[in-house]
């Protein structure tokens, strides 16, 4: 009756020395055949996480904005109005757009030229920290207070 090796029962994979060793074990009990296991399961290991990191490479290239259009776009900040709506504040080359973002839409609300943009929000839009919510808020104001200056 044949008993089984323990070692072959073993489910983890033993290290590159540990297979090294039971290569250059005598050929006693099967030993011979559980190293060449371990180096094809060692190989197909490899051979997967290769297969893997290729895959994130090509994903991560073909997912990256390519060309001059996207480098002119440029986010310089965003407000949420809603638990899905934001307000976001686009540079377009020259040209600032303020866009409604929901789910399924995008929608122009406002452009103008970078020239009128408060020069401190300017600053702060280009600055570590963007506080464009702080300048929605203002041009909201100002944009009341016109119309009821013309109303």
């Amino acid at each position: 009756m044949h008993r089984p090796n323990a070692l072959r029962l073993l489910p983890l994979p033993l290290p590159a020395f540990a297979a090294d060793a039971l290569a250059q074990a005598p050929a006693t009990g099967g030993t011979p055949e559980l190293a060449g296991s371990l180096v094809q399961m060692l190989g197909g290991l490899a051979v997967v996480i290769a297969l893997l990191l290729a895959s994130l490479w090509l994903i991560r290239r073909l997912a990256a904005p390519r060309g001059s259009a996207a480098a002119a776009i440029e986010v310089l900040g965003a407000a949420a109005v809603g638990p899905r709506e934001r307000v976001v504040l686009v540079r377009l080359g020259q040209q600032l757009l303020v866009l409604g973002v929901a789910p399924g839409s995008v929608t122009r609300l406002h452009e103008m030229k970078a020239e009128e943009l408060p020069l401190a929000a300017r600053h702060e839009a280009s600055g570590p920290e963007k506080s464009f919510p702080a300048w929605l808020g203002q041009a909201m104001k100002r944009q009341a207070t016109e119309r009821n200056d013309a109303g």
